[in-house]
């Protein structure tokens, strides 16, 4: 995902065996992504989509699981750019639209991960107010806005993504400028600008949000909460874990640029890092599996209620719950 106006002057490297077996490895990694993502993410759409109310969870984890799904569903054309050695047979069209679909998503699920974050900070510190003006119709809103932001941010890619033929091979890839000084610097700022938007001001405000929520819930220590706040702090994290790497080696890519006895790094980093980043496409229904309230016992009697149980709202899974519980108690189990 992370390359500029590249000569492919060293095309021997695609010959040797360690990029060879890399490769391999990429396309099963980006085959199992393939598999569960859209087999995964197509029963959260169908769920939230078809089987349940619309809450404001429903809306966000929806939204969700529509960014991964239309993400891994054309993960087949990269997985034949890799199978053939990198040669991509589908046209200019097709390599601009899939590389944007791949960065609206990623943008796409990392912001709506941190509107997540806000919305549970909102309705633990003023539960009140929640109440009041917490609602799917304003969800739809900052969801619809959220998806227009990734639009802009990946629009780049629509413009620098070019195709080229070299020895009746045909690359996908970007190119900034025919100045290899101008590209460069390009290059460069779509690096730290990346880096900017899709981590470090979104990892800023999830940290601040959930220290924030993480102190107001030990205050008044609410028991009843843990579960649903560990379904999604761990799709957070497995986010981070996910693409952290891939911002690494990106800027590590730049230092390759440099430095052209660095090979390694956008031959090796960057498609394991990409690939890694890639799996995250499919880890949320998994999450969400294994860390469901009561998931288990609901599995016994069906699947689709078992994974309801993941998205609903307030105490509507634990109808045991007194009414004497505190408000902050209630707006924290939507977590």
């Amino acid at each position: 995902m992370a390359s500029y106006n590249n000569s492919h002057d060293d095309d021997d490297i695609f010959q040797q065996p360690l990029w060879k077996n890399l490769n391999i490895l990429c396309v099963v990694i980006h085959s199992i992504a393939f598999v569960l993502g859209v087999i995964g993410n197509g029963l959260i759409i169908f769920i939230t989509g078809f089987r349940m109310k619309k809450t404001v969870n429903i809306i966000w984890f929806l939204n969700l699981a529509i960014a991964d799904f239309t993400f891994t569903f054309f993960l087949p054309l990269r997985i034949t750019y890799l199978a053939m050695s990198l040669h991509w047979p589908f046209g200019e069209a097709m390599c601009k639209l899939n590389s944007s679909l791949a960065f609206v998503n990623f943008y796409a699920s990392i912001y709506l991960l941190m509107v997540i974050s806000i919305d549970r900070c909102i309705s633990v510190l003023c539960p009140a107010w929640a109440q009041n003006h917490r609602n799917p119709r304003c969800a739809s809103f900052v969801a619809l806005g959220v998806w227009i932001l990734a639009l802009v941010l990946s629009s780049p890619e629509i413009h620098f993504k070019k195709t080229t033929e070299d020895n009746n091979q045909t690359y996908c890839y970007s190119h900034y400028s025919h100045d290899e000084k101008q590209a460069e610097v390009t290059f460069r700022d779509i690096i730290i600008s990346r880096f900017i938007f899709a981590f470090a001001i979104p990892f800023l405000v999830i940290l601040i949000c959930y220290g924030t929520i993480v102190l107001r819930l030990r205050r008044v220590r609410s028991v009843q909460s843990s579960k649903p706040f560990k379904v999604i702090t761990a799709v957070i994290v497995a986010f981070f874990i996910c693409w952290l790497p891939y911002h690494v080696f990106s800027f590590l890519e730049l230092q390759f640029h440099k430095d052209p006895t660095q090979k390694w790094i956008p031959l090796i980093g960057v498609p394991l890092a990409t690939s890694l980043g890639v799996m995250n496409s499919c880890l949320n229904p998994i999450l969400y599996v294994f860390m469901g309230h009561d998931f288990k016992e609901r599995l016994k009697h069906s699947i689709l209620a078992a994974f309801e149980t993941v998205f609903a709202e307030n105490g509507r899974h634990n109808t045991t719950q007194t009414k004497a519980k505190s408000s902050v108690d209630l707006d924290a189990q939507d977590l």
